[in-house]
């Protein structure tokens, strides 16, 4: 049995910590979900892989991150590109 002078102190001290701040996990944890919006746009219409309007088309930013994603692609593609015709025909060389 616990006397009960502990248990006081204990109910005591259990009183005095109200809250954990915890600052960006708990931002986090109670982030609004978005998932069902996001999936109702992605389900409009069916589910498309190679048709016209594809699922990984619809959202706002979709064209957006395409773009850039082309964009890099073609940087590397052209920088390669120019690499080995420089390797292949000696230009460019440090002397």
């Amino acid at each position: 049995m616990i006397p009960p002078s502990s248990r006081a102190l204990a109910v005591r001290a259990s009183r005095r910590m109200v809250h954990q701040r915890r600052g960006i996990f708990d931002y986090l944890t109670n982030y609004p979900d978005k998932i069902m919006e996001q999936k109702k746009i992605q389900m409009a219409g069916g589910v498309r892989l190679g048709e016209n309007n594809p699922t990984w088309w619809k959202q706002q930013g979709d064209v957006a991150v395409l773009g850039v994603g082309a964009a890099l692609f073609l940087y590397a593609f052209g920088s390669a590109s120019v690499g080995v015709w420089r390797l292949s025909t000696g230009k460019g060389k440090l002397e």
